[in-house]
């Protein structure tokens, strides 16, 4: 199934251009034209990725960003903006963003960024190359297949939650500094402080652990940070 990316710009010239590019390279696309829509479109169409403009109409692309976020849905977001500003990008991804593109972009570029933001949602390594699965007691993650399961049942994660349980998981008892999981999950460019990992910790916590406030997967280890295990 193709996969399917939702463009939201309120320029319609541009719309049109990313829109034959992608659909070239396979992908399903469909178009929203202000921020409202772009919510709505979310809701029911529900994309793999979403390419949002800076700059709408009613709602803008940052407080699109804003919600989504709010509201635990953390598909992939690439931000468009004809501002090349340090500020602007430091908002954007404050707010939520995946990536960053400043107009004018070539096509090739965008589609290079697109492919490797699902790569990463998924848990795909760049190469293609597909993980083993990781097991701790009753917690099992087929990172092939982006599957998590709990005492035998399946839990549906965010792809940064996801992110967090296969790094914890990759190296069971290691101690991960919150700065280690911004900059290995959020990536370096990151500008947004430590308090968004707690807060992803605890979304993940509620959902893997049979009770959260005594948590029996993901341990604090205070005053360092995270870990897999007891």
């Amino acid at each position: 199934m193709a996969e399917k990316i939702l463009l939201v710009d309120d320029e319609e010239p541009i719309i049109e251009s990313i829109e034959f590019a992608l659909k070239q390279e396979g992908f399903d696309v469909v178009k929203a034209f202000d921020g409202a829509e772009a919510l709505q479109k979310v809701q029911l169409e529900k994309p793999n990725l979403i390419v949002l403009d800076l700059m709408l109409p009613h709602v803008s692309g940052l407080e699109v960003c804003r919600t989504l976020r709010r509201e635990r849905n953390e598909t992939p977001i690439i931000m468009l903006t004809a501002k090349g500003e340090e500020i602007d990008r430091a908002i954007g991804h404050e707010v939520g963003a995946d990536d960053y593109l400043v107009k004018p972009f070539s096509l090739r570029e965008l589609t290079a960024r697109i492919r490797a933001l699902l790569r990463r949602s998924k848990g795909v390594g760049e190469d293609g190359a597909k993980p083993e699965i990781h097991q701790f007691e009753d917690l099992m993650m087929n990172l092939t297949e982006h599957k998590v399961k709990v005492r035998g049942k399946q839990v549906e994660l965010s792809p940064k939650e996801f992110k967090i349980l296969a790094l914890l998981m990759s190296q069971p008892n290691k101690v991960f500094s919150r700065e280690d999981l911004l900059e290995q999950v959020w990536g370096l460019d990151f500008y947004g402080d430590t308090k968004t990992v707690d807060v992803h910790i605890r979304w993940l916590r509620e959902k893997i652990e049979q009770d959260p406030s005594n948590p029996k997967f993901v341990q604090t280890v205070r005053g360092f940070g995270y870990r897999l295990g007891g």
